[in-house]
């Protein structure tokens, strides 16, 4: 019985399929990593920029909101924090990458 399992593996040689070098693996997986450029990795850091160019451009005065959903207005502007007025006599000192959006003066 043995003999017959070996002399079956010996027989069932590896056949090549034509056209199947090297080339025809790496193109696809090029190909994706290509996209997943364009679909993720590109947005992100557009995304990146615009919050670094938000954040750079803060004043006092601006109408802010954080990303815990806290509205209020500057009222000072340090080095890596804000001074965010919320209420009357209400201050919140934050940091300035909580900030997520500038609300527009109507």
């Amino acid at each position: 019985m043995l003999q017959t399992i070996l002399a079956q593996a010996q027989s069932a040689a590896p056949q090549q399929v034509p056209g199947g070098g090297i080339g025809s693996f790496f193109v696809p997986l090029i190909f994706i990593f290509i996209i997943m450029y364009f679909v993720m990795i590109r947005p992100q850091k557009k995304r990146q920029q615009q919050q670094q160019q938000l954040i750079a451009s803060l004043k006092t005065g601006d109408r802010v909101v954080t990303n815990g959903g806290i509205h209020g207005l500057i009222s000072n502007v340090k080095e890596n924090t804000v001074l965010v007025k919320v209420a009357d006599n209400v201050k919140i000192e934050m940091d300035k990458s909580a900030i997520t959006n500038v609300l527009k003066e109507s």
